[in-house]
């Protein structure tokens, strides 16, 4: 299993407005996928959840490891304009499930730099529910300044967190595989994040589906702009 690294490249999609933003697609080895899929863990409950070697098999652990090395911080940066991303410490979130109230539009806190998404769904039907989009408003789903991301196997996307740095996407329910690897300012803010992740996921241990009902009136356009 590889991810490879010469995939992400000029060739992508790059953009630096309305914030700094890239795709690439068939960033991994095509014979990952399969260990990749056995190796993914199975949470409980929908949403992300920080990463820990006893949830995953070999195969993704690798996978963190390799987006998680200096070099691909670097290079990433180098895309988005960032000097040196690997200088700031990284917290990795893995989401195996989303229910309803995922997705609303938001820009990401202000303790991240950049980050980074990986996506290792094998298919995805043809509708615009969970597939990305970055946007140029924080009210209007529709307002796409890149082409809307369908999160399947080996694509990456990576983003620069700004004040205007806007993305969600269409209510989704149901099963949406996704690493994601964010940049974040200080040591602090990785210890702050992961307690929350894990007491989220506690509670969603709980909770059941129950969290599920909480998105159900949600509106296309909904946004938590943190």
């Amino acid at each position: 299993m590889t991810l490879l690294m010469d995939r992400v490249s000029p060739a992508s999609v790059v953009r630096q407005a309305p914030f700094p933003l890239l795709v690439a697609e068939r960033v991994l080895d095509p014979a990952a996928e399969q260990p990749l899929a056995g190796d993914f863990p199975r949470y409980r409950g929908a949403g992300f959840f920080p990463h820990a070697d006893s949830d995953c098999g070999p195969a993704i652990n690798a996978l963190v490891r390799e987006l998680t090395a200096p070099v691909f911080a670097d290079q990433v940066g180098d895309l988005l304009g960032i000097e040196r991303l690997s200088q700031y410490p990284v917290l990795v979130t893995i989401c195996r499930a989303l229910n309803l109230r995922h997705g609303t539009i938001h820009t990401d806190s202000q303790s991240k730099v950049a980050s980074a998404l990986v996506y290792l769904n094998p298919d995805w039907a043809p509708s615009h529910a969970g597939c990305l989009r970055f946007l140029s408003s924080g009210n209007d789903i529709e307002a796409l300044v890149a082409p809307e991301i369908k999160p399947v196997f080996g694509t990456l996307t990576a983003f620069r967190r700004t004040d205007n740095s806007f993305h969600g996407h269409v209510p989704y329910e149901g099963e949406r595989r996704v690493i994601q690897i964010a940049w974040v300012v200080d040591a602090a803010a990785v210890e702050r994040k992961t307690r929350r992740g894990r007491f989220s996921r506690a509670v969603k241990w709980v909770a059941g589906r129950v969290d599920g009902w909480f998105g159900r009136g949600r509106g296309h356009d909904a946004a938590h702009l943190d």
